[in-house]
């Protein structure tokens, strides 16, 4: 049995969603197949983010692509609204704030001044500053904070993912539940995908959006991807004293916080890729107690007091070269466009790396946001674009 579309997209995540709903905005007539293998979203990183968004990063790609998608955040109501239901996206814009001792205000002042350059409104604050504003903070070990005083803050990743999707399945696009066993090959060109089931589906190019699972499609068409699956940890705790206008906060040790409803969530930097064996979903559950506990006692005394309630588990896609997406064609091999290896920055990078990606398809080339920098050939050449903001 075979089928053909003119674009298949391997991945219905939330970048794949992206990507097929900013198809068919650009060009209605396309026709777009996504292959996702987790129906229910189980065990897909883009349910499992903890979806924030900010633009304290150090390179002015990482900037571009969030503010993007800080005004696709503000306007999906309207540009996702599907039979006039426009989706609920709530938006808590409470800032990022990053923590320094003296060892790292350097490095602070020096992001702060990339960060400005492009139109962010970032503020440094030094240790006194820092006390006012947030009285539950322990600063004595401070040297100076960097706080996002707008665009910056997390979103309901769920309910853009939903909502992506249920656009772009309005708009056209067809979704099927199905593994993508091998890569359809002409040549060195990309001509389909070969489906568990035994389909064959012939399509005109091939987008590769499968996450931590990034790799294994790569593969399929020889190609070496330096996407590894890393698993992080987030916890759920309560604590009885409220924190007034808490942000979310990263800690010098790298711990990060922030409020979730009524209660807040935390977590540590994860240890690094997995091996096949270990690329599970199961909770650290000694972090807690070993390391996320005592670094939060440390930095907000009142965490002395919270009661842990639950935690979860997912993948970031780590793109183990430099920390950065890989976006764009593959050199050598026709058909096959790649949109990977976000690091843990996929959910906020979603919307302008979908529209991106798609603007290459339809017009050859990015006209939204050049993302150039972000190309394979970087990879193949050994000129890393490192990120050093990664949490």
């Amino acid at each position: 049995m075979s089928e053909r579309f003119d674009v298949v997209i391997v991945g219905g995540g939330v970048m794949g969603s992206a990507v097929a709903y900013h198809l068919l905005a650009l060009a209605p007539r396309l026709s777009v197949l996504v292959v996702e293998r987790d129906p229910r979203y189980v065990a897909a990183s883009s349910a499992l983010s903890a979806s924030s968004i900010r633009q304290q990063f150090s390179t002015p790609i990482n900037i571009a692509l969030s503010q993007h998608g800080l005004a696709f955040l503000r306007a999906a109501p309207e540009l996702l609204a599907v039979d006039g239901e426009r989706p609920a996206l709530p938006f808590e814009e409470r800032g990022y704030l990053y923590l320094a001792t003296a060892a790292g205000a350097a490095t602070l002042r020096r992001l702060n001044e990339v960060q400005r350059a492009c139109a962010a409104d970032i503020a440094l604050l030094e240790p006194s500053a820092l006390a006012r504003r947030f009285p539950w903070l322990e600063t004595s070990d401070l040297a100076l904070g960097s706080l996002g005083l707008a665009g910056e803050g997390w979103f309901d990743g769920w309910s853009l993912l939903q909502a992506l999707r249920r656009k772009a399945r309005s708009l056209g696009a067809v979704w099927r539940t199905a593994e993508v066993t091998g890569l359809r090959m002409h040549g060195r060109g990309v001509r389909g995908v070969a489906l568990a089931d035994g389909t064959a589906v012939e399509a005109g190019c091939v987008v590769n959006a499968a996450g931590p699972h990034a790799a294994g499609v790569a593969a399929m068409a020889g190609v070496a991807l330096p996407v590894e699956p890393v698993r992080h940890c987030v916890f759920v705790f309560e604590c009885p004293t409220p924190l007034a206008d808490c942000p979310l906060v990263i800690d010098p040790s790298g711990l990060w916080f922030r409020p979730e409803g009524p209660r807040f969530i935390a977590g540590v930097p994860p240890a690094g890729p997995l091996g096949p064996a270990d690329a599970t979903l199961e909770v650290d559950h000694g972090l807690f107690p070993e390391v996320v506990w005592p670094a939060l006692a440390r930095r907000v005394p009142a965490f002395e007091a919270l009661r842990q309630t639950a935690a979860w588990a997912g993948f970031y896609e780590v793109n183990t070269f430099d920390h950065n997406a890989i976006i764009g064609r593959v050199p050598d091999v026709d058909g096959l466009l790649l949109i990977n290896g976000f690091s843990g920055h996929g959910m906020q990078q979603a919307p302008a790396a979908g529209r991106a990606l798609a603007e290459l398809i339809v017009h050859g080339a990015s006209r939204t946001l050049d993302v150039g920098a972000l190309g394979f050939e970087r990879i193949g050449a050994g000129r890393p674009l490192r990120e050093l903001n990664v949490i």
